[in-house]
Parts: C-alpha cells; sequence; structure tokens
C-alpha cells in the first residue's frame, strides 16, 4: 500500500496491484471477461493506497469507456465482478483445509445515464469486500503495472498473464512453473475449451506472447516440459526489455530525469555551445572512474546499477550493443545507458 500511495501521488501511468490479487484462484468456470478484467485493474488504480480501507471509492464512467460513446457495457462490468467468484486456501473450524470462496465487490452504484449534451457522463462507486480488503492489506509483493498497457490488451489471458509477469520480473527468480492444470487455473481457463494442448499453445500462449511483448516492459518465453508426446509442464519466463527495445518502444527515460552532468566540466568561454556539447556526447572506451565524461555515465549507473560495479555494467554495454553503440550520441545515448542499468539490476537482483 505505501507503493500504490507514491505511485498514485506521482500521477503517472504506473499504479500497484497486490499480489494476493495477481496470484488469486478463479473459481471453475468463472474467470474475467477482457472488459470486467481491465475494470478491475482501475478499480486498484484509482483507490490506490486506500484500497484496504473500508471506505466507497469513486470513479469517472468516461475513465472507463474509453472512448466508447454509450456507457451501456459499464452496467455489464459491474454485474459480471459482483457475480464472479475467487478461491484461496484456508483452514476451517475444526483446523482442517479448506476453500473459501467470495467476491471482489461488496456493493457498487451507477450515476444514471446524463443526456444533456456537453454535461459529463457521470460516475460510479463501489466498495471492497472484507475478503479483498484483507488480501489487499496482507500482500507483501505487488505488481508494477502500466494503465495504458492494460487497456491495450485484447485478450484476457494475456492481460492475466501480464500480471502474474510483472509480478516476477523484478524478482530474483522471473519463472513460473508448473502443471498444465495449475496454468490454466492462473489464467482462468475453462477446463470445457482448448482440450487439446496444440490449440492451448495457438489460442492462449502464441497469443499472450505477441501481445506481451508489444505491450509490456518485459517479454515472455516458454518451455514445454513434456512426458512421452504429452506436454505435463511449462516454463514461462519473464524478462526485463533490453536497451533497444525500450528506445523503439518509446519508453526510455526522459532527459530531465536523468543526473545532470558534472559540475567540473571546463567551461571554455561564456559563449560555449553547451547544448552541442551534449549532442556529441559519446560512451568512453575505458574505465568510468576518471574524466569529465566518464563521471556523467558514472553518476547514472551509481544511481540505476542497483549498487553493481558500474565498469562491469559498461563492458556489458559494450558488448551488448557492439557496433550499434557508435551510432548512439547525447540525450539518446544517456537514455539507453540508464534502461540498460536498470534492465542489468532487474536480471541480476541485489550484488
Amino acid at each position: 500500500m505505501r507503493v500504490a500511495r507514491a505511485l498514485q501521488r506521482k500521477g503517472h501511468e504506473e499504479f500497484a496491484k497486490p499480489g494476493h490479487l495477481v496470484e488469486i484462484r478463479f473459481v471453475r468456470g468463472q474467470s474475467l471477461s477482457l472488459t470486467a478484467s481491465r475494470l478491475l485493474a482501475l478499480m486498484i488504480l484509482v483507490a490506490g493506497g486506500d484500497a484496504w480501507k473500508p471506505v466507497t471509492h469513486r470513479m469517472r464512467k468516461a475513465d472507463i469507456r474509453r472512448g466508447h460513446k454509450g456507457n451501456e457495457r459499464i452496467s455489464d462490468m459491474l454485474e459480471e465482478l459482483h457475480g464472479t467468484l475467487f478461491a484461496e486456501d484456508d483452514i476451517s473450524w475444526r483446523g482442517r483445509k479448506a476453500t473459501r470462496r467470495f467476491s471482489l465487490i461488496a456493493s457498487s452504484k451507477e450515476e444514471a445515464e446524463n443526456t444533456e449534451p456537453g454535461k459529463e457522463a457521470g460516475w460510479i462507486e463501489w466498495e471492497f469486500t472484507p475478503d479483498a480488503r484483507r488480501l489487499i492489506q496482507e500482500s507483501e509483493t505487488y505488481a508494477v503495472m502500466n494503465r495504458t498497457a492494460v487497456l491495450g490488451f485484447r485478450s484476457a489471458y494475456a492481460l492475466k498473464l501480464y500480471e502474474i509477469g510483472a509480478l516476477r520480473v523484478k524478482r530474483r527468480q522471473t519463472m513460473w512453473k508448473g502443471d498444465v492444470i495449475a496454468f490454466r487455473a492462473a489464467l482462468g481457463i475453462s477446463p470445457d475449451v482448448y482440450k487439446d494442448f496444440a490449440q492451448l499453445r495457438r489460442k492462449v500462449l502464441t497469443v499472450c506472447k505477441n501481445e506481451i511483448d508489444e505491450l509490456a516492459h518485459f517479454t515472455v518465453e516458454w518451455e514445454e516440459i513434456r512426458q512421452g508426446r504429452t506436454v505435463k509442464e511449462l516454463e514461462i519466463t519473464f524478462r526485463p526489455k533490453d536497451t533497444p527495445a525500450v528506445i523503439q518502444h518509446g519508453t526510455a527515460p526522459e532527459v530531465s530525469q536523468l543526473p545532470p552532468l558534472a559540475a567540473g566540466r571546463p567551461t571554455a568561454n561564456k559563449n560555449t555551445d553547451w547544448t552541442k556539447c551534449e549532442k556529441d556526447l559519446t560512451f568512453p572506451i575505458g574505465s568510468l572512474q576518471f574524466g569529465i565524461d566518464q563521471e556523467t555515465f558514472a553518476k547514472i549507473a551509481r544511481i540505476s546499477g542497483g549498487g553493481w560495479d558500474i565498469d562491469l555494467i559498461a563492458e556489458a554495454f559494450r558488448d551488448h550493443l557492439g557496433e550499434r553503440l557508435s551510432k548512439l550520441h547525447g540525450a539518446k545515448l544517456k537514455a539507453a545507458w540508464k534502461g540498460f542499468c536498470e534492465s542489468y539490476h532487474n536480471r541480476r537482483g541485489r550484488p
């Protein structure tokens, strides 16, 4: 909740979904549709750090319908959320293993459609159930998700796997492993569909990979573990996108977010064109420990590299880009370097 509140204060696209809600199981045949999954994600985004409190949360209908002219689908989404059951392992009053079943939304209100021209379309209100609030409050892990990505998914299964990946991608262990039954349960795939694994691969795994690779800040790969000719288990690995992918998708950090240039840079005269100097900045050949330009990149590595040796990251950066490194200069180079430092840290954890 502290992370959720901090992201909410920033007012950016990112928000935190509690790990318990990501890993919660659907009751058989009760998986959410894509539109209801999006609505639930937006509800968590809006509630932010107060999601665990017994209070009413509010959201504009316009923020839900995402460009649709009518709001007729919002009622359907709310009713689906009310009617969908989730499950978790629990203990009965006799101390035996039991399954708890519950919904996430306790009550909701939807303002009637406003037909007056020029007026806002209205609001919805809702409260989370005590079970949902408990799961939110007790979560010690969280998935950092992006609002634009959530709204961009076209498959409910891809959105669910995105949540699972976002929960794991910053951990040392970025892999999900389980049998096919567990995979279907995690994504809420009904036992009545895609019974043949070839269908599951084509209709679910391939679709999920294509959408996640396009929209998320990480990519997904899977390995099929067979017993004879039958696929028994899946190993799904989530990897942060490398520097070229970040640049290509336009998510490299803005220059304003990077540390300032070193104060020790010589001032040739008051007419020096520092814009040109910034544009001509290239990546150093040797150690980042000494030199004026080196200090620029050293500061970025110390902030974004997670404590790893800055020269070790620099060598990996050179090896990774190869000849492409000579084509990067100035602000784009610094953004690429910062993104690589973060990726290096995310893949390896703390030194």
